[in-house]
């Protein structure tokens, strides 16, 4: 019996890989797209190209400074919408006027594209300040889409914040009506979100789903103030072995900032009471060394529906699951988010807990 239940517990493991590596080949092409003689490239695919339509240029930002590839058949004006971005951010690399619009985190302007390659930057203009500065996180809004708006009230009152990081599970179902309902209850913020996906994300094309649309990439890192930020696609149990490729890029580029690591499902369970971890401990185990030896600071993730810190092969862990969905039972948490201060000259990520009333 035992020798059918290890045999059964390896080839789920085998499929669970299959399914992320054809995700992570999937999402590759986020970031790119070509149609009315402009073609579009965003660097580390660090934003979706959501329309490319006879003048204008829609992205979904997945990071707080971006670099965008230009190749027009021929030189015009263009609009170039940018959603989910830092409200201050500018336009740098052509002649571009800004469009005003209602939402903080909608950018656009209208940019005049030479013919050829052109190279834009959009960036914050404080990309590069040292002082110590707030960012958020949290996981696990799933049904509780309607009343996210507990969650976002209290979290836009928090003062100082650049924006959020969200480790998984936004919805229920994950569909792209969903996420649609999502996206528009963060217009409300003053600042980003960007997100990793959850196994809720999945829905029935665990493939190719429509967060990528929507979103963008589950697997991307970036850095911001001093700090690198390394978001995971964990929702299949396992990360994909092509991943794991850019992940040793992504670590050695940490190395000399403070470095924070975010997944959805943690490599190992914190509790030891349920599988709430990678389908395989050995690979968890292998994860967990590559990040302690790249001298990675902090780890979030989220799945579980309660707030634990403690620490993983000496990482300071956060499970932050606190987002609306069904709480863990009797655990006097209930909904919460993180809040993290980053003191880079200090060498150190200070977290702090903000809880939502009524607890449930």
């Amino acid at each position: 019996m035992r020798t059918v239940v290890c045999v059964a517990a390896l080839l789920w493991s085998a499929g669970c890989v299959e399914v992320a590596e054809e995700r992570a080949k999937n999402e590759d092409r986020i970031g790119r797209r070509a149609a009315h003689g402009l073609t579009v490239q965003v660097d580390e695919g660090l934003a979706a190209v959501r329309a490319l339509e006879a003048d204008r240029v829609e992205l979904w930002a997945q990071a707080p400074t971006l670099t965008v590839r230009l190749t027009a058949a021929e030189a015009g004006p263009w609009t170039l919408d940018l959603r989910n971005a830092m409200p201050d951010a500018v336009l740098e690399g052509a002649p571009a006027r800004p469009i005003g619009r209602s939402v903080p985190t909608h950018r656009s302007w209208r940019v005049d594209v030479p013919a050829g390659e052109t190279t834009l930057r959009i960036a914050p203009p404080d990309a590069e300040d040292p002082s110590p500065w707030t960012f958020v996180a949290f996981a696990d809004v799933q049904d509780r889409l309607d009343g996210v708006q507990d969650l976002f009230g209290r979290m836009a009152t928090e003062p100082g914040v650049r924006f959020g990081l969200i480790s998984g599970d936004l919805t229920e179902q994950g569909d792209a009506s969903t996420l649609r309902r999502f996206q528009r209850n963060m217009e409300t913020l003053p600042f980003p979100l960007f997100a990793t996906l959850g196994n809720h994300e999945l829905g029935a094309d665990t493939a190719s789903p429509p967060f990528h649309r929507l979103f963008g990439r589950g697997s991307f890192s970036f850095a911001y103030r001093g700090v690198r930020f390394t978001l995971l696609d964990s929702a299949s149990a396992t990360l994909a072995p092509r991943t794991y490729d850019k992940l040793d890029r992504w670590l050695a580029a940490g190395r000399d900032d403070l470095h924070l690591a975010m997944m959805h499902i943690p490599p190992l369970d914190a509790f030891g009471l349920r599988n709430g971890a990678f389908a395989s401990r050995g690979e968890a185990h292998k994860l967990l060394s590559l990040l302690a030896r790249a001298g990675v600071d902090v780890t979030v993730y989220g799945h579980v529906h309660t707030f634990k810190a403690y620490t993983n092969v000496g990482i300071d862990a956060y499970i932050t699951g606190g987002g609306g969905a069904i709480p863990e039972r009797l655990d006097g948490i209930g909904r919460h988010f993180m809040t993290f201060r980053a003191e880079p000259a200090l060498a150190r990520i200070v977290p702090g807990v903000v809880r939502i009333f009524p607890a449930d």
